[in-house]
């Protein structure tokens, strides 16, 4: 049966008639995702069961976390053939990855070892049918002026080899890309120096409300297409350190969600990384309830 939001847009739809926006229906095809960090330690000890619950809350697209290469290709400690399926079973699409790629920056790895670490992201990648390799992480002693301009130039070469195989690269930002470097940061750079086909940006609602003095709409507006991936993370009211259930936090979505289609958004994730009262699959599928009524359609 539909429900009375539903009964509402169809509505809406019909009385529009000749002029409603296309906008609309690119907007309304958002699927629900969440970011399987969430659920990393139930990940690692009952995988299977973890996915089904998942499954059962409605989100129909994950992102994967915790690859590894040895001694083959797995996601915790699951060999890619087999999480597919499992993916499969459960009517659920891996639409991305986040992957360690900043181990191989770091000093006494070459740029031979980062290419043959990328290879092996896009195998595990074209297994589970992903669309985006994500970078998600700067180690602290990497965080000075000099790395970000080394690093876009380096995300620049992998994002030509991640393309190469149909595949998108994309950067996950925190809270330290916005820090002050000799007056730049480090978000502004990775997002000037960097090819806009090659690097797009997956944005981190809770880190860059968290962090950046700057509203998201100016980012929107100056890089528009640039951030395909989103990753819907509340901020604890009483400590902005913390995250929450969506909804029951600080942060207005409203000026994400009404620039989906001026920040070029095609994939939307629920990410809660600590902060689970009372538990984490009841906060994921308050999420889930959330995100239903309130960010899939603006």
């Amino acid at each position: 049966m539909a429900s009375r939001r539903d009964f509402i847009k169809q509505s809406a739809v019909l009385g529009m008639g000749a002029v409603i926006s296309p906008d609309f229906f690119t907007e309304s095809r958002l699927q629900m995702g969440l970011q399987l960090f969430t659920v990393n330690k139930e990940m690692k000890t009952d995988l299977v069961n973890t996915v089904k619950k998942v499954a059962a809350m409605g989100y129909t697209e994950v992102e994967t976390y915790a690859f590894n290469t040895t001694p083959v290709n797995s996601y915790w400690n699951v060999e890619v053939k087999a999480l597919q399926q499992i993916f499969d079973n459960n009517g659920i699409r891996s639409i991305s990855g986040h992957y360690d790629l900043s181990t191989y920056i770091m000093p006494g790895k070459t740029d031979d070892d980062l290419k043959r670490y990328v290879d092996h992201c896009i195998q595990g990648a074209l297994v589970l049918k992903q669309e985006y390799i994500v970078w998600p992480w700067l180690n602290p002693e990497l965080r000075n002026l000099d790395t970000y301009k080394q690093l876009a130039n380096k995300l620049n070469r992998i994002g030509e080899q991640i393309k190469q195989a149909d595949l998108q690269l994309a950067y996950h930002n925190h809270g330290f890309e916005f820090d002050l470097h000799d007056g730049q940061k480090g978000y502004d750079i990775i997002l000037n120096e960097t090819d806009q086909d090659l690097v797009k940006i997956e944005l981190d609602i809770y880190w860059f409300s968290h962090s950046s003095k700057i509203p998201v709409h100016e980012y929107f507006k100056k890089f528009p297409g640039r951030f395909p991936l989103i990753h819907f993370k509340d901020m604890d009211r009483k400590n902005r350190d913390l995250h929450t259930v969506l909804g029951a936090g600080s942060i207005d979505f409203k000026p994400y969600i009404a620039d989906y289609n001026l920040a070029g958004v095609k994939h939307v994730m629920v990410e809660q990384g600590n902060n689970y009262v009372p538990d984490v699959f009841d906060c994921i599928s308050r999420s889930a309830k959330y995100m239903k009524e309130n960010l899939l359609f603006p």
